[in-house]
């Protein structure tokens, strides 16, 4: 008798175990946002032209399984030929030159809670007295929970 008992406890403990444990596994988020720079819209793509003295809409479709976060926009020179690139095509790229006055910006733009699908829009000017060349255009897309994407994509300022 204490053979069944202790063994119908087991059995109940097991279950306990395994009911809490497929609970705890649903509620962690271990998924990394996607990034979706080849849909219609999305803006830059790879080897983008954009123009010094003007300014273009960036538009950067994002998504997660849960909840995402934020969109984060990194522009850069590539006078260097360094890469980020996360493209398989490569771009025709200008002569190695050092840097005059070369473009930064990094800019954080928040994803409103409780979205798993957003177009993040910014308008990002070019100042016209920017060097023109070879720059990099890095996306990060971060979830809630703290998971990133990054895209990096090559684009020429003319």
């Amino acid at each position: 008798m204490k053979q069944k008992q202790l063994l119908t406890s087991l059995l109940g403990l097991l279950l306990l175990i395994a009911a809490c444990s497929k609970k705890d596994q649903d509620a962690i988020d271990t998924t990394y946002p996607e990034i979706d720079v080849l849909t219609a819209g999305a803006f830059p793509k790879q080897c983008s032209e954009v123009q010094r003295g003007q300014s273009f809409t960036a538009r950067i479709h994002a998504s997660d399984n849960k909840e995402l976060g934020s969109v984060s926009i990194d522009i850069h020179h590539n006078f260097d030929h360094h890469s980020h690139s996360t493209e398989v095509a490569g771009c025709n790229m200008d002569a190695v030159k050092t840097p005059v006055k070369p473009m930064v910006l990094i800019q954080t733009i928040n994803v409103p809670g409780g979205q798993t699908s957003y177009v993040a829009e910014q308008t990002i000017h070019i100042p016209a007295d920017v060097d023109a060349g070879d720059y990099h255009f890095l996306i990060r897309v971060t979830d809630k929970e703290g998971w990133q994407t990054i895209k990096g994509l090559s684009i020429k300022i003319k």
